[in-house]
């Protein structure tokens, strides 16, 4: 009970409770006593006979009574320690593995639903249970009761081993002559009577005590002197008693449970070395009978633990593998909360697939799973230190976006047109810089920030609006170049190109349109230029490359070098178009799209790119271009 107090404790009983290795087999049934050919080992229950504690694989009598709750558990703590003197051990043990199970569950209970409701996992903390501190002081109780009850039975050990020894001594006396013999027969056997009432001795001395009372018995036996029939009633009497012995031990071949077999077996020898002895001739018969039954129950308790033994051994090595595969996960580099989440779920099956596994062999079982409880603690000790410092960095970037409402909403109400839309747009820019922040603050300091600034816009635009004339023709410029490109997309010439590059420059160079047509005139301009990209930017760039093929022959003319400084002006061309194309799609990562103005944003940031890809592209044709010609040459 002792050692498994502290994993106990700490909720750990699947997997800090002690197994117990096999009980070494009581008697030797391989080699026969010296003086009655009958088992000559004296096996005191409380010593020699102990059972294997309880295992998950053997479940016992205690599993007769069902608790239905942690309560009924207490209260039948509660009740052994104020009653019973000496506890039995795998009642208190069943009992203390059952606590701890309800308790546990009790626990992760509460933390689930802490979790459900909403709550910060990183904020949880476990409440002490009082009931918890009561079963453990009921407990020590126990145990100080154990260890007295033990005390106790090995103080009446000790005085037992005096008074067997008194009787082996008289009965000694008694065996020096046929006369004597005679004359002791009723003493002697008063004496045998009180030897067998005799309870256990030191295991120790067992062994000793008992070999040589049946020598000075067997002694007197051959001394005395008494009628023939008395004699053979007393041994046919001892025949029939063994017989039923050796009967009831071969009936324990069908029994199912191997373990309470072994015990039952025990019990049969206890009683058969408490029987006299039997006629010479039939000594070595009935002897070889209930050894033969012996051998068969102790064979299969051996068995019973060499497989028990083996699974411990798969066991340790699938949790050993279960370790290795979790310090993989804990080793592995977590850039964001969607890896720690990742490997966090990993570790989690991990884990229930831990509880899966049985017992790991007793030498093992605490060292693998103090190493798999410091891999999982280490792994969530980081990611608590990596969600602790987001949080912080999460407030720094709600303090700065907060500043920046703040300064929006100073400037809504201001009639400085130019210098105050200056300044708004100043905003924008610095609150695309700042990091995330939660979802539901972001949104909402977004709103209002983009609320302050519309505020602020749409009462410039009123306020301007004697400039909607010259927005209109604005508008009728724009639509006539839209026109124009639509019918360079249906009929491609070969400048259409440059008549695309054009008409573009002209229409940016247009101001602006009415508000309520802006998105409807953009969206149109940008349609038909994706459309003539489309279609024309794959003929426009085979005809360029056709054209650098036909005016590479004229740089190879001019010599080796005049090649290779066209290639390297080819390739310092083609890593800046690169390094161009990254700070592009860099910056596409800060634009929030949850605005028209955004999405407006986007589009446009994302047909540049586009456009440089394909540049990038052709700078690499030609570089193979002048690469072939260089190993053709």
């Amino acid at each position: 009970m002792d050692s498994q107090d502290n994993a106990l404790q700490e909720g750990m009983v699947d997997e800090g409770q002690k197994k117990a290795e096999p009980v070494s087999e009581v008697q030797n049934v391989e080699s026969k006593p010296a003086e009655d050919a009958e088992p000559a080992v004296e096996v005191p229950v409380e010593e020699e006979m102990k059972a294997p504690e309880e295992t998950e694989e053997t479940p016992q009598e205690d599993e007769k009574k069902i608790y239905a709750s942690k309560q009924e558990v207490l209260d039948r703590v509660k009740e052994i320690a104020a009653k019973e003197d000496n506890p039995d051990k795998k009642e208190v043990d069943t009992l203390k593995s059952l606590f701890y199970k309800f308790h546990i569950a009790e626990r992760e209970q509460r933390q689930n639903e802490f979790l459900e409701a909403g709550g910060d996992p990183e904020k949880y903390q476990f409440v002490p249970d009082d009931a918890e501190d009561v079963f453990k002081a009921e407990m020590q109780i126990i145990k100080e009761k154990r260890a007295k009850a033990f005390q106790q039975q090995e103080a009446e050990k000790a005085e037992n081993l005096e008074k067997k020894l008194d009787i082996i001594e008289k009965i000694k006396n008694m065996a020096t002559s046929p006369d004597e013999a005679n004359k002791s027969f009723n003493e002697f056997k008063a004496l045998q009577q009180e030897f067998k009432e005799i309870k256990a001795v030191p295991a120790e001395k067992a062994n000793e005590v008992w070999r040589n009372y049946q020598l000075y018995v067997e002694q007197f036996y051959d001394l005395l002197n008494l009628n023939r029939e008395a004699r053979e009633y007393d041994f046919k009497k001892n025949l029939e008693m063994k017989t039923k012995l050796c009967e009831a031990a071969e009936k324990l071949d069908a029994e199912s449970d191997v373990v309470s077999a072994f015990h039952q077996l025990q019990d049969l020898h206890a009683q058969y070395r408490e029987i006299g002895p039997v006629a010479k001739e039939q000594r070595e018969a009935i002897w070889a009978r209930f050894k033969t039954a012996s051998t068969v129950i102790n064979k299969k308790h051996q068995q019973h633990f060499e497989e028990l033994r083996k699974n411990e051994e798969d066991n340790l090595e699938k949790k050993t593998k279960l370790c290795e595969k979790a310090e993989a996960i804990a080793q592995e580099e977590n850039k964001g909360p969607g890896d720690w989440e990742k490997h966090t779920k990993e570790i989690i099956a991990i884990q229930e697939e831990w509880k899966t596994i049985g017992f790991a062999p007793k030498k093992m079982n605490t060292k693998i799973f103090d190493r798999f409880r410091a891999i999982c603690d280490n792994f969530f000790e980081d990611k608590a230190e990596f969600f602790k410092d987001l949080k912080e960095q999460y407030a720094k970037n709600a303090e700065k976006k907060k500043d920046l409402v703040e300064q929006a909403k100073a400037l809504a109400d201001s009639t400085e047109w130019k210098s105050t839309s200056d300044k708004l747009i100043a905003l924008q820019k610095e609150w695309k810089t700042i990091g995330y922040v939660p979802r539901k603050l972001g949104n909402q300091l977004w709103d209002d920030f983009i609320t302050a600034c519309n505020n602020f816009f749409e009462a410039r635009n009123a306020a301007n609006a004697g400039s909607r004339n010259e927005q209109h023709d604005n508008l009728e410029k724009k639509l006539s170049i839209i026109a124009q490109l639509k019918e360079l997309a249906e009929n491609a010439a070969e400048d259409a190109q440059e008549k695309v590059h054009e008409l573009t420059d002209e229409f940016n160079k247009v101001g602006h349109v009415p508000f309520k047509e802006k998105d409807k005139i953009y969206k149109e301009y940008h349609d038909v230029l994706d459309k003539i990209y489309d279609d024309l930017h794959i003929s426009v760039a085979r005809r360029r490359l056709d054209n650098f093929k036909n005016n590479l022959k004229n740089v190879a003319k001019r010599g080796e070098d005049a090649l290779d400084n066209e290639r390297g002006r080819l390739v310092r061309r083609y890593d800046l178009l690169k390094q161009e194309i990254t700070t592009y799609e860099n910056n596409l990562g800060f634009l929030n799209i949850a605005s028209k103005k955004g999405n407006n944003l986007v589009d446009e940031m994302n047909r540049k790119v586009q456009k440089l890809k394909n540049e990038a592209e052709l700078v690499r044709q030609k570089i193979k271009t002048i690469d072939k010609q260089s190993r053709e040459e």
